[in-house]
């Protein structure tokens, strides 16, 4: 069977881990084109539930300060190793785009429908950002799910983190893992 292009990029994606992303990243019209092929996920009722939200520059430092500060208010045991962790975990890539999970009341459409809406926007950010040339990895993290850091962020009352998808140039080249086998997940249902 002949492998078409878009299932060969598909079967490239891997994550490059945060700390191995530096500079350059996507100047603007880039990052506006990787999001003009993330927003092409299923979205049934067409609700757009999601946003974005774009970190760089100093504003990557400040949230890492910030959620250094937040660490020792939600734990005053937190290790040192820890502190440091979250205070340089958004310092590494020099863009940070946070996909926010907007869910809409509609009664055909469930909120965890939405929700995997803005986890495909995600997956497709990704997507893109390799497919021009950068790395990316998508993280969440404690921070994703803290409401003293959605409120930091200014995220509205419902509003969740889908993801932190980091994106730059790869550093070193990420090697291949491990993969399922997809034939052990298949089964079949016979009624």
């Amino acid at each position: 069977m002949s492998v078409p292009p878009a299932l060969h990029a598909l079967d490239a994606r891997r994550s490059v881990p945060a700390k191995q992303l530096g500079e350059p990243g996507p100047d603007p019209a880039t990052l506006l084109r990787m999001l003009a092929s993330a927003v092409r996920v299923p979205d049934h009722g067409k609700l757009v539930p999601y946003r974005f939200l774009r970190i760089t520059g100093d504003a990557r430092h400040s949230l890492g300060t910030f959620l250094a500060e937040r660490a020792v208010q939600r734990d005053p045991q937190v290790s040192p190793a820890q502190l440091d962790k979250d205070r340089q975990r958004f310092s590494h890539a020099p863009l940070v785009i946070t996909v926010i999970a907007s869910p809409r009341p509609n009664p055909k459409v469930p909120e965890a429908e939405q929700l995997m809406t803005a986890g495909c926007v995600c997956f497709a950010l990704l997507q893109a950002a390799q497919a021009l040339g950068f790395g990316a990895q998508w993280l969440t993290a404690w921070m994703a799910f803290d409401p003293a850091v959605h409120a930091h962020l200014g995220l509205a009352e419902g509003e969740q983190i889908a993801g932190f998808i980091h994106i730059g140039t790869p550093k070193t080249a990420v090697p291949e893992r491990e993969r399922p086998d997809p034939a052990a997940l298949l089964q079949d249902w016979e009624g």
